[in-house]
């Protein structure tokens, strides 16, 4: 549609109207052989191990508890390691 002025209106025009896109057959592509290929990293592989792990393992607690429970699970070497990560993970 066309304003021109306060009265001059022209109808509608058609859709193809001068906007008319020039299509150009073009030629087939030639067929290439590819092979698919899926590249899987190392974490993502990881990751995909984790998962398949029960969410709490049942022997490692009831070791544990027992351990604190005689008194042999805290040692000094245990706790020096603890804040040897510590201090690593702070600095």
């Amino acid at each position: 549609m066309q304003i021109n002025g306060l009265t001059q209106v022209h109808g509608p025009q058609t859709i193809a109207g001068p906007h008319r896109a020039n299509a150009r057959p073009t030629s087939q592509p030639s067929r290439v052989d590819t092979v698919d290929q899926l590249d899987i990293s190392a974490e993502a592989d990881m990751v995909s191990r984790a998962k398949e792990l029960p969410d709490i393992r049942a022997d490692k607690v009831a070791s544990i508890k027992a351990q604190i429970a005689d008194g042999s699970y805290f040692t000094d070497d245990k706790l020096d390691i603890a804040l040897d990560r510590l201090l690593d993970e702070i600095g």
